[in-house]
């Protein structure tokens, strides 16, 4: 009696070469250039740092306030994101033996080429002269004194 021997053939992917995990935290604990430097972008991090301490400086020397502060915590986020992104980058290029086209011109959905951007430019310039006004860096009295601009504009 003959046996047959069935062998299974094993592939074997090599180890990814940056921990998405270990840049997640890395950024997370050390906001200022440490997730760029473990993923091998040196420049990158480099600007991390003049960011990270120039947004720092700002929360106590000058009157930037609030808007340091918002900046500091979207520029916190910000970084921890690309971190993670540029690791699980470096891994697929390590998967797939090479170069890899860049996968934001890949994933990114087709514009909406229906309708118009006239209400969200409005909502925009409105948001932002309110917010001028509320940073008294033009008063309310010289909003209020061309509101007959919004009528001819609508």
């Amino acid at each position: 009696m003959e046996e047959k021997v069935i062998v299974q053939e094993k592939i074997v992917l090599p180890k990814p070469r940056k921990s998405p995990i270990l840049a997640f935290l890395l950024s997370f604990f050390f906001p200022f250039g440490v997730g760029p430097f473990y993923n091998g972008e040196v420049v990158k991090g480099f600007v991390y740092l003049v960011i990270f301490a120039g947004l720092v400086t700002m929360q106590q020397h000058g009157d930037a306030q609030p808007f340091a502060g918002i900046v500091l915590g979207a520029f916190y986020i910000f970084q921890i994101i690309d971190s993670v992104n540029v690791a699980n980058r470096i891994n697929r290029r390590a998967l797939l033996g090479g170069e890899v086209e860049e996968e934001e011109a890949v994933l990114t959905p087709e514009a909406v080429t229906a309708g118009s951007v006239f209400w969200g430019v409005l909502l925009i310039a409105l948001g932002g002269i309110l917010l001028l006004g509320n940073f008294e860096v033009i008063s309310y009295k010289t909003i209020l004194d061309f509101w007959p601009v919004v009528v001819i504009v609508i």
